[in-house]
């Protein structure tokens, strides 16, 4: 790595937020130590470099943390050459931002309330119905920001790019569990066309997970949370 850079980031494997800053380092070409947390006892290293939050991930910099997945891109972004990330436009640049902060405030939050956080079946098929919204909502931003292009960044993968398709292994993990279709059919043909061409990309098949792995690990978190809401027993 050019100029005797030291990267180290901190992440766990299913974490989409760990996998988007692994996607931005892939495509900068950038080499780095990984180090994988466990969130039941993290580390000091972790609990020093985000000490406001103590959440994954970290960037650590010549020595010097960076916290918040979107800011990390950017980070990332900004501190090394290779292909750019965000637009040198202002409004792109603006675009970009709030889509990213979207996919996570909606996409993200939809399926992990369906998936890991919904407490009764009800909260889960809000989750379902919600995801579906989301994505179509996506659908009209990804035709709008990349102008007819094969990314939200037009013809390069970007930060809307990065924050969606760093889901795509739960997104698709959602579809296995639900037996439901939520990239394509009449309602998101553009975002199938895109995922599957996101998918594709060396640094992508380099980083994203088995979605087979996923599955076994959200059919373990959910078995947790099924015993740990289950009434003790009086034997």
């Amino acid at each position: 790595m050019a100029g005797g850079d030291d990267l180290k980031l901190l992440g766990t494997w299913p974490s989409p937020f760990a996998i988007r800053v692994k996607l931005a380092l892939a495509i900068k070409g950038l080499s780095y130590e990984y180090t994988e947390e466990d969130l039941a006892s993290k580390s000091e290293l972790l609990l020093s470099s985000n000490p406001v939050h103590k959440k994954i991930p970290v960037l650590i910099h010549n020595g010097v943390p960076v916290c918040e997945s979107n800011l990390i891109v950017e980070y990332v972004d900004e501190a090394f050459a290779g292909p750019a990330i965000l637009s040198a436009d202002p409004y792109e640049r603006a675009t970009a931002r709030f889509w990213a902060a979207y996919a996570d405030d909606k996409v993200f939050a939809s399926w992990a309330t369906m998936l890991l956080r919904g407490k009764t079946e009800e909260e889960k098929s809000e989750g379902k119905k919600a995801l579906f919204v989301a994505l179509e909502t996506m659908e009209g931003a990804l035709a709008k920001c990349s102008d007819g292009k094969g990314f939200f960044g037009g013809d390069s993968v970007g930060l809307v790019d990065l924050a969606l398709g760093s889901q795509l292994s739960w997104l698709k993990t959602a579809e296995v569990m639900s037996g439901e279709e939520f990239l394509g059919g009449d309602k998101t043909p553009l975002l199938a066309a895109w995922a599957a061409r996101f998918s594709e990309l060396d640094a992508t098949k380099a980083v994203l997970p088995d979605v087979n792995k996923v599955v076994e690990f959200c059919k373990m978190k959910q078995a947790r949370m099924a015993a740990a809401a289950a009434p003790a027993s009086n034997n």
